[in-house]
């Protein structure tokens, strides 16, 4: 099963399709920054969010500032 949804955007007349990363890709594109990248609490230098919560809302507001 594909975990990429398809974004819909409208280019003038044209109705484009296009896929949003999933949320391992996501995450994989994020360098660890020793801070939570949601949140900002302090992380050890290889994590990116503290929880599984903060990756999750990071992933919903990604959706729709991509």
């Amino acid at each position: 099963m594909d975990s990429k949804q398809p974004d819909v955007v409208e280019c003038g007349d044209e109705v484009v399709a296009r896929r949003l990363p999933a949320m391992p890709e996501l995450i994989a594109t994020l360098p660890p920054k020793g801070a939570c990248w949601y949140c900002d609490k302090p992380l050890d230098a290889v994590r990116r969010f503290c929880g599984k919560s903060c990756g999750m809302a990071y992933a919903e507001e990604a959706q729709y500032h991509l």
